[in-house]
């Protein structure tokens, strides 16, 4: 498998498999509301940031993982029109309050849209959304979910899902790892503060690994770029992404001051893949 470099560009297709950054800003978003930090102020555009989400393309469709509060803006920036399903790391705000958004993917398909995600996130977001569960209350035009609890490793129309089980502060809340011959072995980590050993192992060989790293300062429930660059060296991808960042990161100057075959990521940067 071999990863594009990260400039590349190219149009959504199935045909070769792609991993398209929507959001890589924390909860709060970059600029920040009422701030005029050096980032606040930037006009470089990777210090625009939205909040953190991706999309999954390939064999398998379209999965969008987690639908923020910009998934609106997210969607018509990138010209999404369809998406087959969508995971959840967890239930904060900054990764369901675009739930709602969900109902433009529902109107040109006829069976509900599948939502992957922990039983206690899809219990948070029944309890969110009442509206829009049960199916048989289904009113048209409205959002047509259909829960799926995921408590293990699971196949999605050919891509191989594993939940990694990570914890954000005191909540625990779920990175992935996804398997396939047009992706190698990518793994996915948007909120996490510490990984346990049992988890580790599970993110073994990878080719990609997206990691959370909000800022260079102890945070109790994130991950420092210290703290990434640590578990960096300890897993050994082949290449990793830096996501889920505050504005206490300016994109050039940080990105500059990292090991090779280590990036920030910013929004609209688009990993293309090649299967070997």
């Amino acid at each position: 498998m071999q990863v594009s470099p990260p400039d590349a560009t190219m149009s959504t297709t199935r045909s070769q498999s792609n991993l398209l950054f929507l959001g890589t800003a924390t909860s709060v978003g970059v600029p920040v509301i009422g701030c005029t930090c050096p980032t606040c102020t930037s006009d470089h555009p990777h210090d625009q940031r939205s909040r953190s989400s991706v999309l999954l393309n390939g064999p398998w469709g379209s999965l969008l993982i987690d639908s923020g509060p910009d998934l609106r803006q997210q969607a018509l920036r990138e010209k999404i029109t369809a998406v087959d399903a969508v995971l959840y790391t967890h239930e904060h705000l900054d990764h369901v309050a675009g739930f709602d958004e969900l109902r433009a993917f529902c109107w040109r398909r006829e069976a509900p849209l599948p939502l992957y995600g922990s039983p206690e996130t899809l219990t948070a977001l029944q309890r969110m959304y009442p509206w829009a569960f049960p199916l048989e209350d289904h009113q048209p035009g409205y959002i047509r979910p259909e829960a799926r609890p995921f408590k293990g490793p699971f196949d999605f129309n050919g891509l191989q899902i594993t939940p990694i089980e990570v914890l954000h502060g005191k909540v625990r809340t779920h990175g992935f790892r996804f398997d396939h011959p047009s992706i190698g072995a990518l793994a996915y980590l948007p909120d996490v503060k510490t990984i346990p050993e049992r988890s580790l192992s599970l993110l073994t060989d990878l080719d990609v690994l997206i990691l959370d790293a909000l800022r260079h300062e102890e945070h109790h429930t994130h991950m420092t770029v210290g703290e990434a660059l640590s578990t960096i060296d300890l897993l050994k991808p082949t290449s990793s992404y830096l996501t889920h960042l505050s504005h206490e990161l300016t994109w050039q100057e940080t990105n500059d001051s990292l090991p090779s075959q280590v990036s920030l990521a910013y929004d609209s940067l688009r990993l293309t893949f090649k299967e070997k």
